[in-house]
């Protein structure tokens, strides 16, 4: 399993939400380069950032911050927040990055995350954030009547390359990660299943390698920010190394 430190892009700053909240952020760095740049010295092979602004506002907003992220290191990125035009996504995998995660899009208009998906083969996922198992859109200030699992299923023939499920009540909430609906979700499809949003421990990480389900990977923050989990002992446990 992969474990994807999350670099969350509020203002041009390294910040940390609680359920999503904007106003319920709390800043840990003021360059969010330098601290992408720590993830890739300490080992992280890959690197998961939002552009929380560009969530809202349906466009790229942390577009520098983000640049500057792709420019100072060379472990593959993926990012989402307010990309939601194939010109966009475009732009983004030019400038290098590995990832776009399309997430209000893929409710409102599926057709885009499947032509992305033909056009940029194994270079776009989904983003499928959900409160009480239903899917929330537009930096989820809206909640739908989508079912998250149905959405999931939904692009089984799409070529997406990967789905990030967050349960929205448990993100930053440092209660530990939604494991059952995480583990539900991933055994119902075949297309690779990231987990995020709570995860405050190793044991945390440990309860998700081991769930039953096989998830390619977790998402962690504000434990890493908080050094309620340390780094280099989190990356063996994703390793097998230790448990």
């Amino acid at each position: 399993m992969i474990l994807y430190p999350a670099i969350d892009l509020k203002d041009g700053q390294c910040v940390r939400l609680v359920q999503g909240e904007m106003d319920r952020a709390t800043v840990f760095s003021d360059n969010p380069a330098d601290q992408a740049l720590s993830f890739q010295k300490a080992g992280c092979s890959w690197l998961h950032l939002v552009d929380l602004n560009g969530a809202f506002a349906g466009e790229p907003v942390n577009a520098a911050a983000v640049e500057a992220i792709l420019a100072a290191t060379d472990v593959p990125a993926q990012l989402g927040g307010g990309i939601r035009d194939m010109a966009t996504i475009a732009g983004w995998i030019e400038n290098g990055l590995a990832r776009v995660i399309l997430g209000t899009v893929a409710v409102e208009n599926p057709d885009l995350v499947r032509e992305a998906s033909r056009e940029f083969p194994g270079q776009v996922a989904v983003g499928i954030d959900a409160r009480n198992g239903m899917v929330a859109t537009k930096g989820w200030a809206e909640v739908t009547d989508v079912d998250a699992t149905d959405l999931a299923r939904s692009f089984e023939d799409a070529g997406v390359a990967a789905i990030i499920y967050t349960d929205i009540m448990r993100d930053g909430a440092m209660k530990g990660p939604n494991v059952e609906a995480t583990a539900a979700l991933a055994n119902a499809v075949s297309i690779p299943v990231i987990a995020s949003g709570g995860v405050a421990s190793l044991a945390d990480l440990t309860a998700l390698k081991n769930c039953g389900a096989p998830l390619d990977g977790a998402i962690s923050g504000r434990a890493l920010y908080d050094g309620a989990i340390d780094l280099g002992e989190a990356l063996k446990v994703m390793k097998g190394e230790t448990c």
